[in-house]
């Protein structure tokens, strides 16, 4: 039969529609795979700034013509693309270092207020509020061998929160009070509750009916997505060698039958999706993976923190194929556009790795790295951390990251569409980048 002009317009028109109604979260889809259909950016001009009233942690996310993204002053932000100009704020009564997600002309995000908000995407009026049982921090006695060993401290390095991922009308993320929710995405009327053992900070990828979810109990969930109830849990480690911190803040990522995450026990994991039995385990050697993965090609790639090594391994095997070092910690998640892996550090540069060379192409670095970063730098150019740390104590820990961030941390993760990335900073920026 053959086909008008007009039915032909009228297809590219639902396809053009669908292309921007489809759901954005949090490493790009609900099975947080990383990967950004868009030309891979040069990262050689800026585009524009947006200047927040505190830090950016929050990862933004693209819809249609608008980005979205959170920050340290309480508030969800919704700007034009264009030309990074503000359509609406929501406030919120706590820090925004989560992640939002957007569906169905709804944008969603966790507060550390204890809240997950839903309101409209085109005005930021509030939809509906779920009110957890509160927000906290990941504690642990003696914290990073701090005196006095037995005192319960909060973790300064708990840095983010659960960021919502939306599948199939339903909003899923977890909370600090230990439990994974379930929502109803245009009411966020309770479907089920889940407890773990500890706080969980990391975000829910969503795959084949499964919500695959870990929490600071060590143990990676796989929970039935319309029920709630435990397909099988797989517990990680202790990483021993620093202090005795616990616990997986990677988000993980579902490709094919596999569930790759990364842990604070000093390893990377792959999982069998179905039965969550260990396939292969990366020895991170005394280094937390706390960013989340991205895979392409058979091939996954993540950042380390103490280790500073952007690595990419065989996702069937586990097997090497490149690393690149880095001047500092890596919390940012790397995210692909085209053959190339993007991802910040702690002493606020941006990183273009060529996937298939494992070689740098770009960098770039924000405004207040640019300012200060000279000064904090040893002989070999990497940031001497001895110059931020007044001494080893939980308040010495403070200061010290709050002198790192003055340097325009990229801590979050970048999103790329339409040949532009956009990443925040602790500066309290937003930067488009081409």
């Amino acid at each position: 039969m053959a086909t008008s002009a007009c039915g032909r317009y009228d297809g590219r028109i639902m396809l053009f529609l669908l292309a921007v109604l489809a759901p954005v979260m949090f490493r790009g889809d609900a099975a947080h795979t990383g990967i950004y259909d868009s030309a891979a950016p040069s990262l050689s001009s800026v585009k524009w700034r947006f200047h927040a009233k505190a830090a950016i942690v929050s990862s933004p996310v693209v819809s249609g013509q608008t980005v979205y993204v959170g920050s340290d002053d309480g508030r969800l932000y919704a700007l034009r693309t264009a030309d990074g100009s503000k359509i609406w704020e929501f406030e919120t009564k706590g820090q925004v270092t989560s992640s939002p997600a957007v569906a169905d002309g709804i944008a969603y995000v966790s507060s550390l207020d204890g809240n997950v908000y839903a309101v409209d995407a085109q005005s930021g009026k509030p939809k509906w509020t779920f009110a957890t049982q509160g927000e906290r921090r990941f504690t642990a006695p003696g914290i990073h061998g701090i005196a006095p060993r037995r005192e319960l401290m909060p973790d300064p390095f708990d840095l983010f929160m659960s960021s919502p991922s939306v599948e199939r009308g339903t909003v899923y993320v977890g909370s600090g009070d230990g439990y994974v929710y379930a929502l109803d995405a245009a009411t966020g009327r309770l479907h089920w509750k889940f407890k773990t053992g500890n706080v969980v900070h990391a975000s829910p990828a969503v795959a084949g009916g499964s919500v695959y979810i870990g929490s600071w109990d060590r143990n990676l969930y796989a929970l039935d997505a319309r029920t709630g109830a435990v397909r099988w849990k797989f517990q990680t480690g202790n990483d021993t060698d620093i202090y005795n911190q616990i616990g997986i803040v990677s988000s993980a990522a579902v490709v094919g039958n596999t569930v790759f995450f990364g842990c604070r026990d000093s390893h990377f994991y792959a999982l069998d999706a179905t039965t969550g039995r260990l396939r292969w385990a990366h020895d991170e050697r005394g280094s937390w993976v706390i960013g989340s993965p991205a895979v392409r090609n058979g091939v996954v790639y993540f950042t380390t923190s103490d280790e500073k090594k952007f690595w990419a391994l065989d996702a069937r095997s586990g097997a090497e194929r490149f690393s690149v070092p880095y001047g500092t910690f890596a919390y940012s998640s790397p995210s692909i556009a085209g053959n190339v892996a993007y991802y910040g550090t702690f002493d606020g540069r941006l990183y273009a790795v060529d996937v298939t060379s494992g070689k740098i192409v770009a960098t770039f670095s924000t405004d207040a790295s640019q300012k200060n970063l000279a000064a904090h730098l040893d002989a070999r150019g990497n940031l001497d951390l001895n110059s931020m740390y007044p001494s080893n104590t939980l308040s010495g820990i403070y200061v010290g990251l709050n002198n790192v961030f003055g340097l325009g941390s990229i801590v979050g993760s970048p999103v790329i569409a339409g040949g532009v990335l956009y990443v925040g900073s602790t500066d309290s920026t937003l930067y488009a980048i081409t």
